[in-house]
């Protein structure tokens, strides 16, 4: 195998994490120190990527990726579409970036998106934080200051940095692959990738509605869903706060979904 870097050919993820109330992109530090170890040039934010190897396939770049973030078993995830504007390393910090990794100033990305529930995205070396109140208590992104060198970081979909902290068109790639996600979860049930195996409607509702940013009638999603033949309701409950009643666990059924699938791609709500 060859493990030479393509110079301009790269592969930068897109990663959405749902845990339950909110939707969150995982973005990694980016630190480039030339002078003084307490004084970075670069210190700004970026999609998690590798450059594609020689003789790499890019579903095998996209999963070295998760082994960086020792992830062994990656989510769910699929290429969108690539980024190759020969303008798009042109501001000074990526210029020097580049030519301190001695990449081509001109490289492409391949923009991958991939779905998780957070909870269940098992790590094994690598802490990942919250921008958010669930950082030190504080209520808001700024909050990620307080942690020393943070590696990687969810931040929500709707409190990303300005685009002056991220690297390249990382911030552009994101809202492609945002708009992406947004038209796929209206004709495939992508959202269950945002779910737990077993989930309450409420929570299925809640994805649904972080997703496209807007509130979705309760009574007419519940009555559309459980119409759905791939949607199983289990012989278990859970227990909700703020609620009396216990809710009832369904189950999506990939096999029974499949059987139905036809040529002409069916509304999913």
């Amino acid at each position: 195998m060859d493990f030479r870097k393509r110079q301009n050919i790269s592969l930068d993820i897109v990663l959405f994490g749902f845990n339950g109330e909110q939707l969150y992109v995982l973005l990694s530090k980016r630190y480039l120190n030339l002078y003084n170890e307490e004084f970075p040039v670069i210190n700004d934010w970026k999609l998690v990527g590798k450059h594609v190897l020689k003789s790499e396939r890019l579903d095998a770049t996209a999963k070295r990726i998760f082994r960086t973030l020792g992830c062994n078993h990656p989510p769910f995830f699929h290429q969108f579409r690539t980024f190759g504007n020969p303008k798009r390393i042109n501001k000074h910090k990526d210029v020097l970036w580049s030519e301190s990794k001695q990449d081509d100033p001109q490289t492409l990305t391949v923009g991958y998106y991939a779905l998780t529930y957070i909870p269940d995205f098992e790590t094994s070396g690598v802490n990942i934080h919250y921008a958010g109140a669930e950082v030190d208590g504080h209520a808001d992104a700024i909050a990620i200051e307080s942690i020393k060198n943070p590696e990687y970081v969810w931040f929500p979909i709707d409190k990303l940095p300005p685009e002056k902290d991220f690297a390249f068109d990382h911030e552009f790639i994101i809202k492609e692959a945002y708009q992406y996600i947004k038209e796929k979860f209206t004709v495939a049930p992508y959202v269950y990738h945002l779910l737990p195996a077993k989930f309450t409607l409420n929570s299925l509702l809640t994805a649904y509605e972080c997703v496209f940013g807007t509130k979705i009638d309760n009574r007419n999603f519940r009555k559309k869903i459980i119409s759905k033949v791939y949607i199983a309701r289990l012989d278990e409950k859970v227990s909700l706060p703020n609620s009396k009643k216990p809710a009832n666990l369904y189950m999506f059924s990939q096999d029974i979904y499949d059987r139905m699938l036809t040529d002409k791609p069916r509304n999913i709500l």
